[in-house]
């Protein structure tokens, strides 16, 4: 996914994309305090992740899973938190939204997360950036000049099997700087 990672250059293939961020952070600002943490979010890492308490935890995470243990988890500790929802497939801006999670329409990630944390006692809270862009997930990779349909790029290797979705830079870009503009104005709220 290196067309939506503003920190990926071809100098930083293969590297942790904790340790570029932290990198890259220090470069546009050498003041700040990062603690880079490569470790996969999950109910056994959730301490190590929300200690010490953040002041705001931002979720860009795709998958279903560590997603909702996170969010749950900040819930339960009462961190406020700004939520990435579903980006894959959209090519329309002006559809972006923020809101509250459980008041999302036409995004089948945010729709199963709902449900799941909804299991976990959670209704409400959970702020998050979307888009009201419906989008069709039933697709094929496109075929080649002889016919032949390309093959997806391998599965992570975590959790179950599923579809590559792709995204439009501009669009992912556009999540991420609405997340960052309701972080800057919650963070100066007295």
């Amino acid at each position: 996914n290196i067309n939506r990672q503003l920190l990926a250059l071809e100098t930083t293939l293969g590297r942790p994309k904790a340790e570029v961020a932290k990198e890259r952070i220090l470069a546009i600002n050498s003041e700040c305090q990062v603690e880079a943490m490569q470790i996969f979010a999950g109910e056994e890492t959730l301490e190590q992740i929300l200690s010490p308490r953040p002041d705001l935890l931002i979720d860009a995470i795709d998958s279903l899973n560590p997603k909702t243990q996170l969010l749950h988890g900040a819930y339960l500790s009462k961190i406020p938190v700004i939520s990435s929802m579903g980006a894959a497939l959209r090519t329309d801006p002006t559809m972006i939204r923020t809101g509250d999670l459980f008041e999302t329409s036409n995004c089948p990630l945010a729709k199963h997360l709902r449900k799941r944390l909804r299991n976990r006692g959670v209704g409400e809270g959970i702020a998050c950036v979307y888009s009201l862009e419906q989008v069709d997930f039933n697709y094929e990779l496109p075929a080649d000049d002889a016919g032949v349909v390309g093959e997806a790029p391998p599965f992570a290797d975590r959790g179950r099997k599923r579809n590559v979705l792709g995204s439009l830079p501009t669009v992912t870009g556009i999540f991420g700087l609405t997340i960052a503009n309701q972080a800057i104005m919650r963070l100066s709220q007295p």
